[in-house]
């Protein structure tokens, strides 16, 4: 019986669209609007921005900030305000000092599962814990690449792999990645040291799910579990979802699955107008749902996520994707711009001017700026 009123209550449930989905996701990652807020609160409001690749975020923040410059970001690095640390889905991330203390303990199970799934076999039945604490000795004493750390840990176990032994530590120990790496301009190898010996503070000792949950959907909702799930790499997030109905509202997308949300968070009319947009690769927008219909078309899913892993430059116009990438060749920045639908000239025109601007900000020495259309790939 009581499955029977969970589903006719759904049924009841208001409908949010594809679109109505997109521009409430645009309005809460500021990009609908850039926003006059700091790079710090934006970072935070976002719980963190994707970061494999370095330069990444700064253009992720550029389309998001009112007068963004580089400085603003690298300058928070240095100053220890803001680290690359491996969080959510295991994956690199940029996010304030306060977060990556109380996010890592959140997302152990995640980091654990990945362990075990790659490199089990590998490690046998080898004491896990015993590398962790050596792995942490040598990064606290003197921060390490991966291939640094692997190699003096096969000192002490010299029958396991080092890439094995080093995926213990990162595992079993947070890392945050020091500069000069992730600051504009500057280049160097991913060393490591622990979040503790980095910032001088302990991890939070008991991170709250919740609290976690309802920023994630202040800054992607409206949202199903399993969304929440991809973003975080989390499994049975159901229970805390439940413990929030108090203070959630919710609708159901058009095929008919339950999305949660917050009462007061902007939702905007799906006829509301999306500016144009260029976002860097891995963008949080693209990665953080179970169904991505909202921003990614399933139809050009393969031209955005590429069979290598790699997740595109990606251009919104009309709140949807296309891609794009600057070259750059004898002091001459080209922006090439690859649409995914057949852009009217109003379009092109639009996406030259935002484009010099983006070549402005990203290639500011060159003397020569170009934006260049390829032709719709059939």
């Amino acid at each position: 019986m009581r499955s029977q009123i969970t589903r006719t209550s759904h049924e009841t449930l208001p409908i949010m669209g594809t679109r109505a989905l997109n521009r409430a996701l645009l309005a809460r990652q500021m990009l609908l609007t850039r926003a006059p807020y700091s790079t710090l609160e934006v970072i935070s409001h976002l719980v963190g921005l994707q970061a494999q690749s370095p330069n990444a975020p700064y253009f992720a923040l550029w389309s998001r900030i009112q007068g963004f410059q580089q400085e603003d970001l690298s300058s928070l690095i240095r100053e220890r305000k803001i680290i690359r640390i491996a969080l959510m889905r295991s994956t690199i991330h940029l996010v304030s000092a306060q977060d990556g203390l109380s996010l890592r303990p959140w997302v152990q199970s995640a980091h654990e599962r990945g362990l075990k799934g790659a490199y089990g076999k590998l490690l046998g039945d080898v004491r896990l814990d015993d590398i962790a604490a050596s792995g942490r000795a040598l990064v606290e004493a003197s921060p390490l690449t991966f291939n640094e750390m692997g190699k003096c840990l096969q000192q002490q176990w010299p029958d396991r792999d080092p890439g094995a032994l080093a995926a213990v530590v990162r595992t079993r120990v947070p890392l945050v990645q020091l500069p000069p790496r992730g600051l504009w301009g500057e280049s160097g190898q991913a060393i490591h040291t622990s979040i503790e010996a980095w910032l001088n503070l302990p991890l939070t000792s008991h991170p709250e799910p919740e609290e976690f949950i309802l920023r994630y959907l202040a800054a992607f909702g409206p949202a199903t579990i399993k969304d929440i799930q991809v973003w975080s790499g989390l499994t049975r997030l159901n229970t805390y979802v439940e413990r929030l109905l108090p203070q959630l509202i919710r609708f159901r997308n058009e095929q008919g699955t339950v999305l949660y949300d917050l009462p007061d968070a902007p939702r905007p009319d799906p006829d509301t107008p999306a500016p144009l947009r260029f976002l860097g690769e891995y963008d949080n927008i693209l990665l953080s749902y179970a169904d991505r219909n909202r921003i990614l078309d399933d139809s050009f899913r393969k031209r955005v996520f590429t069979s290598n892993g790699i997740i595109r430059s990606t251009l919104l116009l009309d709140g949807f994707v296309g891609t794009w990438r600057i070259e750059r060749e004898r002091n001459a920045a080209t922006l090439t711009i690859q649409p995914f639908i057949q852009l009217r000239d109003e379009d092109r025109h639009g996406i030259a001017e935002e484009g010099m601007q983006l070549l402005q900000f990203a290639a500011a020495h060159d003397a020569t700026h170009t934006v260049k259309f390829l032709p719709i790939e059939e």
